[in-house]
């Protein structure tokens, strides 16, 4: 396949384009600062659309501290995939948009930090737009916990969207669930957990 991974200079980014990498698929790394990487801009519809033309999949691996990013990028995913004529999008999300138990999500439940707030509602305005969106996607969010820099167990879930209560996860599985999903799309137009097995 041909994939190109947006965030590629990120500690997700970086695993996702050496795991696609390792399964024999062409890859182009993106990344917003000069370097290793080719260099483009998510938020840019032109931009997109100029590195997506020809691709089979797209990821969204980038993240800035922007309040306005997230919703921002998908804007530009959306319009720069829609005119190059692409439509699988694989995006990291984050987990404190997963549910309790209950139903409700984390980041709306009692004591949640108003320093997380503003991060994650950018993560919720994102997926709004994706909803609105014609595009075939899926956003994988792992466990809401710093994730590790083990090296990959091959043992993960995808599906629910249900927080796990306890758990320590890796960017090594995540990058392998993320690639499992530009190869196999199982899941499609939704929000879904990716845990340790």
């Amino acid at each position: 396949m041909r994939i190109v991974v947006f965030g590629a200079g990120g500690r997700a980014g970086r695993r996702i384009v050496t795991e696609a990498g390792a399964r024999g698929h062409e890859v182009t790394g993106v990344s917003h600062r000069p370097g290793d990487w080719t260099v483009g801009d998510v938020t840019d519809p032109e931009s997109v659309a100029s590195l997506v033309a020809g691709q089979d999949a797209v990821v969204m691996a980038a993240s800035r501290y922007e309040p306005d990013f997230f919703p921002r990028a998908a804007k530009a995913l959306v319009g720069g995939m829609a005119e190059a004529g692409v439509t699988r999008l694989v995006a990291v999300g984050i987990g404190t948009t997963l549910e309790t138990p209950e139903g409700v999500p984390l980041y709306e439940t009692p004591g949640f930090p108003e320093d997380a707030r503003a991060f994650t509602l950018g993560h919720v305005e994102e997926l709004g737009v994706l909803r609105e969106s014609g595009l075939d996607w899926v956003v994988l969010a792992p466990p809401p916990v710093f994730l590790n820099e083990d090296p990959a167990t091959g043992r993960h879930r995808v599906g629910g969207r249900r927080a796990p209560a306890d758990e320590t996860f890796g960017y090594a599985d995540l990058a392998a669930a993320v690639v499992d999903e530009a190869e196999r799309p199982a899941h499609h137009r939704e929000l879904v957990a990716v845990t340790a097995v």
